[in-house]
């Protein structure tokens, strides 16, 4: 059990007798973890050794004064820096005010009164082990709101991840396609310059694109054949039920699958839906989402379609920039080729 006795010291004077009288002093008192230092150059290494849990140090001293002593303390940022107890033979309101200002504690002027030094250690001591214990009842309370922001988090992302599955019962897309596609995406996202973080956020996001085909009648999703413009105007409504779906939580997880479902079918001409917009008035991330949704639909195989040989697909997506995609993002899809191929490889479909 921790107890003021067992707390480690650190004792700093270039005198030999006044260490020696403190040694004797406090270890008359039961302390036991005293470590005595002459050198002030050895304070820093002492220090980091043993982590004391009070300082008692002399201002005069060669090659560093108590004052430099106390300022590489400081630079160390330690949230624990442990109280500083000045001991000098100087005297005076400036030296005092001084100390304080430097980071002591406390202060004692030599010859210090013995019991008043005992007193003044035991006291700092126990407000040490005081201010330990809160730091200590800090991390652990930041540790157990990490704990369950890390839950919750997991929590959204496993719904998230079922919802996309609940869209895929429901259309002729596969999850290979979702898998293919959102790594795809993420890709993308990366080598457009999008952080780690936005890039995990992409990942997770963008298989809810297609989430508002939950929305769209059986008869009309399911149709195999070409679907007559009244059954169009129905299917182009899954954006928007897909950002309603979406809609009401503040979570960037969520608002970037809501912004991705809105958005990608958009195109940069402006000829998209729902909101006809164009150029960079469509959020990236559905720029994204596009070029990787295309072009993964394109070379997959459909019950209405054989898949597109990927010369084929890589001229279409081509041929579309500036139309239907973000031109900038087109030129880092081209130049990703050979790591999309990859992910289409990692994640093919079953034979």
């Amino acid at each position: 059990m921790s107890t003021p006795e067992n707390s480690p010291i650190l004792i700093v004077d270039d005198e030999p007798a006044n260490l020696k009288l403190l040694d004797k002093l406090l270890g008359g008192q039961g302390y036991t973890r005293l470590t005595c230092i002459e050198d002030p150059r050895e304070v820093l290494p002492s220090y980091a050794r043993q982590r004391p849990d009070l300082i008692l140090l002399d201002i005069n001293m060669p090659h560093l004064d108590g004052y430099q002593v106390m300022e590489q303390l400081r630079a160390l940022d330690d949230p624990l820096l442990p109280p500083i107890v000045i001991l000098t033979a100087e005297h005076g309101r400036g030296h005092l005010l001084k100390a304080l200002a430097a980071g002591a504690r406390d202060y004692l002027s030599k010859p210090f009164d013995r019991t008043e030094l005992l007193m003044r250690v035991r006291n700092l001591l126990d407000a040490r082990r005081a201010y330990r214990s809160t730091h200590e009842q800090k991390a652990i309370l930041e540790e157990m709101v990490r704990l369950r922001t890390e839950e919750v988090v997991a929590t959204r992302l496993q719904i998230v991840q079922r919802l996309g599955r609940a869209a895929e019962y429901r259309d002729n897309e596969t999850g290979q396609h979702i898998l293919r596609m959102s790594n795809i995406a993420a890709l993308l996202a990366g080598r457009l310059g999008w952080s780690s973080a936005e890039v995990e956020l992409m990942l997770h996001a963008s298989p809810m694109h297609d989430i508002g085909k939950i929305g769209i009648p059986d008869a009309v999703l399911l149709k195999p054949g070409k679907l007559n413009d009244e059954e169009w105007e129905i299917m182009k409504r899954h954006p928007e039920i897909g950002a309603e779906l979406l809609a009401g939580d503040d979570s960037s997880l969520l608002r970037l699958a809501r912004e991705i479902a809105l958005g990608h079918h958009e195109k940069w001409d402006g000829s998209g839906y729902p909101g006809g917009l164009s150029g960079s008035s469509i959020p990236q991330s559905a720029r994204i989402a596009a070029v990787a949704d295309v072009f993964d639909a394109l070379t997959s195989a459909r019950p209405y379609k054989e898949p597109w040989s990927i010369e084929r697909a890589v001229a279409y997506m081509q041929e579309q920039a500036g139309r239907h995609f973000d031109p900038a993002i087109v030129e880092v899809f081209l130049s990703s080729l050979e790591d999309i191929q990859q992910i289409r490889e990692r994640y093919r479909e079953p034979d």
